[in-house]
């Protein structure tokens, strides 16, 4: 075999391997960097579903393509996505597009290592020591540990894994018949991943307690406390606290430092899930919103949403000092872990982490920061704030646009009513009518391409527009074109 020719392959021949990621890094920079946050241009070119089967050809055959398709195959995978660094694109907590991160994200898919020893990852070892360190300093924490997740759900399930491990640390070994019943605590208006994480945990969703929120979706600490009461007079060990700073839907931010209070007086562990607000702890000005925080035992924290760092960003945060994430995750592989290494093996943090491989993810972050520095970031987060004020002000002004609430945060939450519902709020059908608009209006402006905005029903209330004002890019024009075009589109309604 040692005297055989080498195969020859296309994907081998560096000259043709250069040219084809010139030529597609051209296309990104020209469809997505310039076109794709370009206001001029569509936010989408929506298809129905068996259309764009078609036009993709999705279909994976024998032999290979030429250089043209496959570029050709990239411009039309470009073209038919949802383009969410579009200055238009409302629809989710995250959007914009940072050119920084976006150059740490190339690196290190370049680069293709898995961020779990220092032997095959020293540089990202190092630098996601120091970001996570930052990170902890904001929150308030001198010391601690933490590590990236791929998302904020995950983020979440780590903390409830950890916070029942610190309480009954032989469910690692002896798992869930270890245990007696649990009972966690959040309100309605929390993060879905703490049902989905109960449930994939083995505490099953029935021990997720659900503690009173007031109108603003903010928690009452004095319901969480009779909702302990209530689950230890009913046979169950109250273990966990999750708060939100930025609900998904209202931007609300729980009380941390009442919660704290409940939560030192009972000996509960305080996960805040700030994946969404975490952002807010740059700003000086808006960073009282999670006062209390520096109580917490853990936190999430996406910086790929208001920060625009790019997904994935998704950091759990930990007080402990103890080693906890290894001590409840660590399982000493000796193929992975040797620990006569010729280095310090504590540097090897994979073991901290339910995952083998894990992306990195602290460069885009570690990256956009060198760039634009803290004061750059604070005037990005301040700069949210003020456009959100300013398009609440202009909806005051015209008929037709109703606010939920006046919101604290980023998320805009209202409902446009067309003139054939105007001043029939008495009308018996009034909110059936009125809840059918946001999904009318959500149809036309996705098949026009013209803007992206969510929506939801909420408690009693019918579908309204949960707007997030996120990307940095964003303009005063853009909100008078978004209020606009709702009042374009719905005019008919």
């Amino acid at each position: 075999m040692a005297d055989s020719a080498p195969l020859l392959s296309r994907d081998w021949d560096p000259a043709a391997a250069e040219a084809l990621l010139r030529d597609v890094f051209g296309i990104v920079v020209e469809e997505v960097v310039w076109k794709g946050t370009s206001a001029s241009e569509k936010v989408c070119e929506w298809k129905e579903p068996e259309e764009l089967r078609q036009l993709l050809d999705l279909e994976l055959r024998s032999q290979g393509e030429s250089k043209e398709q496959i570029l050709a195959r990239c411009r039309a995978v470009i073209r038919y996505s949802v383009k969410t660094c579009h200055p238009h694109f409302f629809n989710q907590l995250f959007s914009g597009l940072d050119p920084h991160a976006l150059a740490g994200r190339i690196v290190t898919e370049s680069l293709n290592t898995s961020q779990y020893t220092y032997e095959i990852a020293p540089v990202f070892v190092l630098m996601e020591e120091e970001v996570l360190k930052k990170l902890r300093a904001l929150v308030g924490w001198s010391s601690g540990d933490g590590v990236f997740c791929p998302g904020g759900s995950i983020s979440n399930m780590y903390a409830v894994n950890l916070a029942r491990y610190q309480r009954y640390p032989d469910c690692k070994q002896r798992g869930v018949r270890a245990l007696p019943p649990l009972a966690l605590f959040t309100t309605k208006e929390c993060h879905y991943s703490f049902k989905k994480g109960a449930a994939f945990l083995g505490l099953g969703t029935d021990s997720v307690r659900v503690v009173e929120a007031d109108e603003r979706g903010k928690m009452i600490p004095e319901d969480l406390e009779r909702q302990i009461s209530l689950a230890e007079a009913e046979g169950a060990v109250p273990f966990l606290v999750i708060a939100t700073s930025g609900t998904t839907v209202l931007g609300a931010f729980d009380p941390l430092e009442a919660i704290a209070d409940v939560c030192q007086r009972r000996g509960l562990w305080l996960h805040v899930d700030a994946a969404w607000g975490g952002s807010v702890l740059l700003s000086q000005t808006h960073r009282h919103l999670l006062d209390g925080i520096q109580r917490a035992d853990s936190v999430a924290w996406n910086p790929h949403k208001l920060l625009v760092a790019g997904l994935q960003c998704s950091a759990l945060l930990l007080r402990d000092t103890t080693n906890l994430l290894k001590r409840c995750h660590g399982s000493q592989a000796s193929y992975l872990f040797q620990q006569d290494k010729f280095y310090d093996v504590a540097l090897d943090t994979g073991d901290k982490v339910v995952q083998c491989g894990r992306r990195v993810d602290c460069l885009k972050l570690w990256l956009m920061w060198k760039a634009q520095g803290g004061q750059g970031l604070e005037r990005r987060v301040n700069q949210a704030f003020a456009l959100a004020r300013y398009l609440v002000e202009e909806m005051k002004k015209r008929e037709g646009f109703e606010l939920v609430m006046e919101p604290e945060f980023v998320n805009v939450c209202f409902w446009f009513v067309p003139p054939s519902l105007r001043g029939k709020q008495e009308s018996l059908d009034y909110n059936e009518r009125l809840a059918k608009v946001a999904p009318a209006l959500k149809e036309r402006m996705v098949k026009e391409g013209s803007m992206m905005i969510s929506y939801q029903p909420h408690g009693t209330r019918g579908n309204f527009f949960r707007l997030i004002v996120a990307n940095p890019a964003l303009t005063q024009a853009d909100m008078d074109f978004l209020l606009n075009e709702l009042e374009r589109l719905g005019q008919d309604l």
